[in-house]
């Protein structure tokens, strides 16, 4: 399987560089997120080369029509989904399979500094997260509401 090829990214007039890569494994009812960079928002290109996940986007563009509002969708080793997670998005996702292998490329690097964060279960999101019971990171599991959180993306 060809995982990447920038020609593609350019023809969907998307001017790109990326800084880093990146992989995790995940078990079962693993949830991640809803993350975002605030000193270097990051696009990422999101993919899963095995298993299953219910990957999020929400966008946080504060200047935005669509501010606050989310975009779910499954990605799997099967079709070969991929999602452009733009700058200034929160993006987590929860594993439906047994074991998820999750890829994705940065736009810019790490910034521990500029890390933030919106809990995964905010009823102004309305996502309706599947399997029930996630494993959640003592981290993730004391996001703010969306309201609480600092980044101001434009």
């Amino acid at each position: 399987m060809e995982s990447f090829r920038q020609d593609l990214i350019e023809e969907a007039g998307l001017n790109l560089t990326f800084a880093q890569a990146n992989t995790s494994r995940s078990s079962k009812r693993v949830h991640r997120g809803l993350h975002y960079q605030t000193r270097k928002p990051q696009g990422k290109p999101v993919r899963v080369s095995r298993g299953s996940v219910y990957d999020v986007a929400v966008d946080l563009r504060e200047c935005s029509s669509s501010y606050g509002r989310h975009f779910a969708i499954i990605i799997d080793d099967k079709d070969h989904r991929r999602l452009w997670v733009p700058p200034g998005f929160a993006h987590g996702f929860r594993v439906l399979s047994e074991i998820a292998d999750f890829h994705y490329r940065c736009t810019d690097y790490y910034d521990p500094h500029g890390e933030g964060g919106i809990i995964w279960n905010d009823p102004k999101l309305g996502i309706e997260w599947p399997v029930s019971k996630p494993i959640i990171s003592d981290k993730d599991s004391m996001l703010p509401f969306l309201g609480e959180h600092a980044p101001m993306f434009e």
